[in-house]
């Protein structure tokens, strides 16, 4: 038995062997499967004209940014979270104490006619923006006059500050200009230089060529660019044509003369979805509509009662707002910073819509519907009555009116007077005559989520504290994360202050307005993210791709006997 035992195992061990060599000779089965590769030409349709490829000179143009963005860069850029990521700065440094940055530029950075990028340029660039010559606002050429600017070699510079201001790195995303190009050319005479229709960057794209008809610009042509100091993008022309409107831009992809969209509005966007072969992309703004409340104003002094100020948030069907009203182009808000952003609170609390809960708020707050009957609600002879001003487009005055028929169901009643926009802000928010305005806070271009200017104490005078809030721990940690540079700790300021203003209410957020733009599905590789700006879209366009290769994979196959 004992000899039997070791003559079973002896064949055991044989025919795991032979297993073994079997399966190490099995065939090999060969599949392909796509991969991005470098070609085609991706065509957008964008809204707008063109002014002045220059960076300098694009602020008020959207389609000049979008195509800015391909041509040049800057020495950081933003991801979608509002975090700083390298550029044309390979590294920098901040000094502990937040006043000082060292940005060290890469070596392999070239302009697209060949030559080296420099320290030079830098400095150069930020002479230009604090010149008359620049379109940037007055804040911007303000700020960078009173910062130390030292060249230490051709690529590094300090830039040093007067104070620490954790912000600032939204200041460094200026698209550098070539000085070996412009130095000659004063800088009031910078609009009218033939670089503009002729622009050198270093961007992942470069000008190839104008497109006119009739003696107009009707689009331009880029090429990839093969010396770029990152990854080469895989399209390799980027063609940009002009459009008045969505309507005709939507027309021309239908017509089959574009592949993408650059926004699509409210008139066709139910159609661009009904698209088969369109792929319609949706983004979040830097954008919020509010309820301002005058929380300094005598003749309301029920607003500086935080309980009544939730009672009205409770009392605002916002869901109806945004599907109804705004057609769903907009994320219902609960606070003061935008979701995506890295400072943004996930567990901030949210208030649903709830009449009943607001009622019973007011009515604990002691304002009880007079006993003659009436639908607005009274405490010591004092009534729930004020007015909203309200801009006088059909949204706006939709969202006010929407307004007017929830409060009224809790027993607020509300005056509505539109005027237009630029009145809004200067006759009665700037100037603090107003009992309560819808608007919006626009944060366009500023990826730091930094709130000071429109919450902060100090700006309740003169500042954009619209409401006059006048928090003093609040304010504390607006201060604060204002001064320090570690994300982290900034993170956690911004939380308390979002808890903090959620608790008090100063102000009714309501919604975040999104973008929508639209791209052919033979265009692949295209990702959606927050924006910070409209050319933000274009953010990854490098990682877009229209060709296709085949790539060997092989799988071994086991082999079935007869």
């Amino acid at each position: 038995m004992k000899k039997l035992r070791w003559q079973i195992l002896v064949v055991a061990v044989t025919i795991v062997i032979v297993a073994l060599l079997l399966l190490s000779q099995q065939p090999i089965s060969v599949i392909t499967l796509p991969e991005a590769a470098p070609g085609g030409i991706y065509t957008e349709a964008l809204i707008g004209s063109m002014g002045r490829l220059n960076p300098m000179l694009d602020w008020n143009n959207p389609a000049d940014r979008d195509i800015n963005r391909l041509i040049f860069s800057g020495l950081i850029r933003f991801d979608s979270h509002g975090l700083p990521q390298p550029d044309l700065a390979e590294s920098w440094g901040t000094s502990s104490d937040g006043t000082q940055y060292n940005f060290s530029i890469r070596p392999n950075a070239v302009w697209h006619d060949g030559e080296p990028v420099t320290t030079d340029d830098v400095i150069f660039t930020i002479e230009l923006i604090k010149s008359t010559g620049s379109l940037f606002p007055q804040d911007i050429k303000d700020l960078w006059s009173e910062i130390e600017v030292k060249r230490l070699d051709d690529k590094t510079l300090q830039l040093k500050l007067p104070e620490p201001f954790a912000p600032f790195l939204d200041y460094a995303t200026f698209g550098v200009l070539p000085k070996h190009l412009l130095e000659s050319i004063p800088a009031d005479q910078l609009a009218s230089a033939e670089f503009n229709l002729k622009p050198i960057g270093t961007g992942p794209y470069k000008f190839d060529r104008l497109m006119t008809s009739g003696g107009q610009i009707t689009g331009v042509a880029l090429m990839v660019n093969e010396d770029y100091y990152l990854p080469r993008s895989y399209i390799e022309q980027v063609v940009f044509r002009f459009y008045p409107n969505s309507a005709s831009a939507f027309d021309a992809y239908q017509q089959g003369e574009v592949l993408g969209v650059s926004q699509l509005a409210n008139d066709v966007l139910q159609q661009a979805l009904m698209e088969p072969a369109f792929s319609v992309y949706t983004s979040r703004l830097p954008q919020m509509g509010l309820v301002f409340l005058n929380l300094n104003n005598p003749s309301v002094t029920f607003l500086q009662n935080e309980k009544i100020r939730h009672a009205l948030l409770l009392g605002v069907n916002r869901n109806r707002i945004v599907s109804r009203i705004m057609q769903g182009q907009a994320i219902v808000a609960d606070g003061p910073i935008l979701p995506g952003s890295w400072a943004y609170y996930d567990e901030i609390e949210h208030f649903d819509y709830d009449p009943d809960a607001a009622a019973t708020l007011l009515k604990d707050e002691g304002f009880v519907i007079p006993a003659g009957g009436g639908d607005v609600r009274a405490k010591e002879g004092q009534f729930l009555t004020f007015a909203l001003v309200h801009p006088d487009d059909a949204v706006h005055t939709q969202i006010a009116q929407s307004i007017q028929a929830d409060w009224a169901l809790i027993g607020v009643k509300i005056d509505l007077q539109s005027v237009p926009y630029d009145s809004l802000v200067n006759d009665f928010l700037t100037s603090r005559n107003y009992q309560a305005a819808l608007a919006d806070l626009n944060t366009m271009r500023t990826p730091d989520p930094d709130p000071y200017l429109f919450w902060h104490q100090s700006e309740a005078t003169g500042g954009q504290n619209y409401s006059q809030w006048d928090n003093r721990t609040a304010s504390e940690f607006l201060e604060t994360a204002r001064t320090v540079a570690d994300f982290e700790s900034r993170a956690r300021l911004y939380r308390n202050f979002q808890v903090m203003f959620v608790k008090d209410m100063p102000s009714l957020p309501l919604y975040y307005p999104v973008y929508s733009y639209g791209v052919d599905t033979q265009v692949q590789g295209v990702q959606v993210a927050p924006m910070y700006d409209v050319s933000d879209r274009l953010a990854l366009i490098s990682e877009w791709y229209l060709v296709t290769r085949r790539a060997l994979e092989q799988t071994p196959v086991p082999t079935v006997s007869p």
